[in-house]
């Protein structure tokens, strides 16, 4: 695929966000996490990020059961991504939509943690 059509990719993936990334976006976007800018679909090193935060070079990452199937993948992404300098946090679909305080609390966690050691 090439870039062009990533990118077009991830414009459509914004426009057909499931619900689960409806409810973290809701939290995220607009600078209401933290004072954090976020960016949803974004395109790192070829691959495309559910969320992103570019002043942590973070990406988050919300798995629903497509990700049972892709689990070697997944694994490979996220090493190549990683190798560019950028962190991952990952939470699964139940989490966000059955307890989104603790998947925010964890969040804030890993940030403060990732903060403290730049």
């Amino acid at each position: 695929m090439t870039k062009s059509e990533k990118i077009y990719l991830a414009r459509e993936l914004r426009k057909n966000q499931t619900k689960t990334e409806q409810i973290i976006w809701e939290e995220l976007r607009n600078r209401k996490f933290l004072n954090l800018k976020f960016k949803r679909q974004h395109l790192i090193e070829g691959y495309i990020v559910d969320f992103y935060c570019p002043k942590l070079k973070l990406a988050i990452e919300i798995d629903g059961l497509i990700h049972l199937k892709r689990i070697k993948e997944d694994k490979l992404r996220q090493k190549d991504i990683e190798a560019k300098g950028v962190r991952f946090i990952r939470f699964k679909n139940k989490e966000v939509q059955n307890n989104l305080k603790l998947v925010l609390k964890k969040l804030k966690v890993f940030i403060n943690q990732i903060s403290k050691g730049r």
